[in-house]
């Protein structure tokens, strides 16, 4: 693969906390990324904002104005791990699908390619920046605009399972399963706005636990240990 998206989970960023940044996990994210920009693999990053907002965290306000809440989360996860890539001797740029003032850069495919061909890694947040569309429809539609090679899924999780493996002990994870069949089971790995774009588009995902050691070099070197959702 020459180019992927890494859809990273914002719990999974914060670590036991649950909430916030575990800084020590960001650090190991970085430390991944880094080597992947130094095997000329160009790196766009989507993140969600789970750490700290979800949709549906109130019932008692609008339920745009949540998602926007939602997204200005998901800003603020990739300024904060931005910085920290840059620590760690990256070059990054944050592209946002709404203004942002001087935080931020306007999406654009042509601003990140341009971005890319600099050996930068890019974050893509913000989600669509529009309402009642989740960061995982967001990673699907900048994967398939910026034509990468395929979605690396780092979750909590670590991989695709026939049902919940929080609440049943018996779940079964697979190697590998087709779009198509995510798609018949309504098995979440990303919702089904994102299942079905990536099925028109022949997008694959690669699903995996984030911390599992070098999980998103595996990932790319084949040595794999999760799902590969086939198209």
């Amino acid at each position: 693969m020459k180019r992927v998206l890494l859809k990273l989970s914002g719990e999974a960023l914060a670590g036991a906390k649950k909430t916030g940044f575990d800084e020590a996990t960001v650090m190991r994210v970085a430390e991944q990324v880094k080597k992947l920009t130094e095997d000329n693999i160009q790196t766009g990053i989507v993140i969600g904002g789970g750490n700290f907002w979800r949709g549906r965290t109130s019932e008692h306000i609008d339920r745009a104005k949540a998602d926007q809440i939602g997204m200005l989360a998901t800003v603020m996860n990739c300024i904060y791990v931005s910085e920290i890539f840059r620590s760690a001797g990256m070059m990054t740029q944050v592209l946002t699908p709404f203004e942002c003032g001087s935080m931020t850069k306007l999406f654009s495919k042509d601003r990140a390619n341009k971005y890319f061909a600099h050996n930068m890694v890019v974050f893509f947040a913000g989600g669509t920046g529009h309402p009642y569309f989740s960061t995982d429809t967001a990673t699907v539609l900048r994967a398939v605009e910026i034509e990468a090679d395929g979605i690396l899924l780092a979750k909590a999780v670590d991989g695709v399972y026939d049902s919940d493996p929080k609440t049943n002990p018996g779940a079964k994870r697979y190697d590998e399963i087709s779009i198509e069949e995510v798609i018949a089971q309504k098995l979440a790995v990303v919702d089904m706005t994102a299942s079905i774009m990536c099925m028109e588009n022949k997008m694959p995902m690669y699903v995996f636990a984030l911390n599992e050691e070098n999980s998103i070099i595996k990932a790319i070197s084949g040595e794999f240990n999760g799902t590969k959702v086939t198209v």
